[in-house]
């Protein structure tokens, strides 16, 4: 490889005590070599700070963001504390394929590329909803890419070109959610960079296993519409009434399971099947009382400057 940018990875941990030593794993074992880490600690209250102190690879360091509990502060610290012209970004329930940072970066070498987004796929999962998620392909950039107001990555496989913060700014460090949508559109509307997937820079993410969790998340997926609505004006998701939801229900009940009951007796059909419709409407409620419950903050309007100038190890 002739092109070897000095790229730093960005990692935000909560209480993340129980996913480091995989994930330390898999940044350890990259095939790029012109790398650091910044391992940013988000005022865990578990062993994540022991953890974290423990790492002894001179790629590797640690900060700690106990100022703002947002994962984009604790990105913001490791933005202006990297050393890279190129910061790679995922989150401590990932992991990173071998090949992942030597794969992500390689776009960057056409000039006019400012953001590249990698894939993310599921971790091997033995539960029926970590499975309807990896089936519906619920975090695959393949959506983002194609927003319908403008295209972007999530920060669970991103990067981007350290010039394009000091343009438009750093994270919004007070949202909780939408900000890899925030960064990149402010990006890709503000300057002439471009962004690129890179399909094979793969990041296997864990998905959730219980229904509370699976909720959780969608109802964040909702706060983000809300948020983006207001900071972009986007358009807002259309609430399902309750005939739609009755009659979802009633489809699913009188055809679509009895259907799927027979094709798993024939080995034609999974147990997936079986309650995808049902899933589906509760991570569909879940996404709009998100959405109608959440309020965005004075202080989410906040955008930090980059303050100090990254330089490059190779100068």
């Amino acid at each position: 490889m002739s092109f070897l940018p000095f790229v730093s990875v960005i990692v935000p941990i909560y209480n993340g005590e129980a996913d480091l030593p995989d994930l330390i794993a898999c940044l350890q074992a990259q095939t790029y070599a012109n790398f650091e880490c910044l391992l940013v600690d988000n005022n865990s209250n578990d062993r994540t700070a022991e953890w974290l102190s423990q790492i002894e690879d001179p790629r590797m360091r640690s900060l700690n963001q106990s100022q703002i509990q947002s994962s984009y502060a604790a990105r913001n610290l490791g933005i202006q504390t990297a050393k890279g012209e190129i910061l790679a970004f995922t989150d401590a329930d990932c992991r990173p394929e071998p090949n992942w940072l030597e794969e992500l970066i390689q776009p960057f070498s056409d000039s006019e590329v400012g953001l590249v987004a990698g894939e993310i796929t599921a971790l091997p999962g033995n539960s029926l909803l970590e499975q309807y998620a990896e089936r519906q392909e619920t975090l695959s950039q393949k959506h983002t890419l194609n927003h319908p107001f403008c295209a972007y990555g999530q920060t669970a496989n991103l990067a981007i070109r350290v010039e394009a913060f000091k343009k438009v700014g750093l994270f919004r460090p007070y949202l909780t959610t939408g900000g890899d949508a925030d960064i990149c559109w402010r990006i890709l509307r503000q300057t002439a960079w471009q962004i690129r997937f890179a399909e094979t820079a793969i990041v296997r993410h864990r998905h959730r296993i219980t229904l509370s969790e699976l909720k959780s998340q969608w109802r964040r997926y909702g706060c983000s519409n809300r948020y983006l609505h207001d900071l972009h004006g986007i358009d807002l998701m259309r609430e399902p009434n309750f005939a739609e939801y009755r009659y979802r229900i009633l489809r699913w009940i009188l055809k679509e399971f009895p259907i799927a009951t027979l094709n798993l007796i024939r080995g034609k059909a999974t147990g997936i099947d079986l309650i995808k419709t049902p899933i589906g409407l509760l991570c569909l409620h879940a996404r709009a009382e998100g959405q109608r419950q959440a309020t965005l903050s004075a202080q989410a309007h906040t955008i930090e400057p980059m303050l100090q100038p990254s330089q490059n190890s190779l100068n």
